[in-house]
């Protein structure tokens, strides 16, 4: 009998430990999943300066979201927001997806039809801001957060802008990757460009005759020639311009892009027609491409696409 309680007392004291190391293992558990929790909630609130200078606090993880211009939103579905997309701005189309969103208008945007999606956050930018300005200020009596992104005319500002957003939705552990990808493919081109010894010398053309524009320094195209090894013919002008067609002529460009194939049914023979350009180079040796608006103006991921279509079109020796 002394033997057998021995026995029994040891397997209910080795039970007891068990349970109890099972228990401890469940409490580490909980406490893991609890500080897991935590994290993800300490996120938020947070507090952003967006373009207007003004403190946007976010509480939580926005759930609902309304994009008013397609930079924002190509930014937003790079970070995976696509099924918190509920609304967008009549110009989107990219990436395919969006053509089943809500459309909340173009210049102007409608009020009743953002308020109706009811939207945790609004991205706005600053390019439309004052037109928008009563507008924007009815979403937020209406308690929606409205975060007014900066207009990006720089690489490092578009990196911003992919951060800014990241931040105001919660994602901003997937920012990084986006930008090591958007600079490692940059870097590449770039150095492939400097194989280049014949420095081609460009034209843009933003809009078309009979006032055609053009850009100069301090806009994305300028950038974009530069990463590639081409000269801006319109560089000692400021932003978008309105071109000097004898100047222009008189520097004689090597190739015309053209970026409305989107709005004018062939751009390029359009150009080669132009009247008084029969002796530029790039009519004497139909050297006018189109390429992608959307792509070489849009400050969101796809840019970079647009630094690679530039090059194919200017280099198509170099970049095949």
């Amino acid at each position: 009998m002394k033997k057998w309680y021995s026995l029994l007392l040891a397997a209910v004291l080795i039970i007891g430990v068990l349970a109890g190391c099972a228990g401890k293992q469940d409490q580490g558990k909980e406490n893991k999943n609890a500080g897991e929790k935590k994290t993800e909630q300490g996120s938020f609130p947070v507090t952003i300066t967006d373009a207007l200078g003004d403190k946007v606090v976010i509480d939580k993880k926005p759930e609902r979201i309304v994009s008013l211009i397609p930079s924002n939103t190509e930014i937003a579905y790079a970070l995976g927001l696509g099924k918190e997309v509920v609304g967008v701005s009549d110009y989107d189309n990219y990436p395919a997806e969006v053509s089943k969103k809500e459309k909340v208008g173009g210049q102007e945007i409608n009020v009743e039809k953002i308020l109706s999606l009811k939207p945790n956050l609004v991205l706005a930018h600053e390019s439309a801001a004052n037109i928008e300005k009563p507008a924007l200020q009815q979403l937020r009596d209406a308690g929606i957060k409205v975060l007014v992104v900066k207009n990006a005319d720089h690489f490092q500002q578009v990196y911003d802008t992919i951060a800014m957003i990241g931040k105001a939705a919660g994602e901003s552990e997937k920012v990084p990757a986006i930008i090591k990808g958007m600079k490692d493919k940059l870097a590449a081109i770039e150095a492939k460009a400097k194989e280049i010894k014949d420095k081609k010398k460009v034209l843009v053309e933003v809009s078309p005759a009979p006032e055609i524009y053009t850009s100069g320094k301090n806009t994305f195209m300028d950038e974009m020639l530069t990463m590639i090894n081409a000269e801006n013919i319109a560089n000692d002008q400021n932003g978008w311009v309105k071109i000097n067609e004898e100047a222009m002529i008189k520097r004689n460009p090597d190739v015309i892009v053209t970026t409305y194939g989107y709005y004018v049914k062939n751009p390029s023979e359009k150009v080669l027609k132009q009247k008084g350009w029969e002796n530029v180079n790039a009519v004497k040796n139909n050297k006018v491409v189109d390429v992608n608006a959307d792509k070489v103006n849009r400050p969101g991921p796809r840019i970079v696409e647009g630094v690679e279509d530039l090059a194919k079109a200017i280099y198509p020796e170099v970049f095949k």
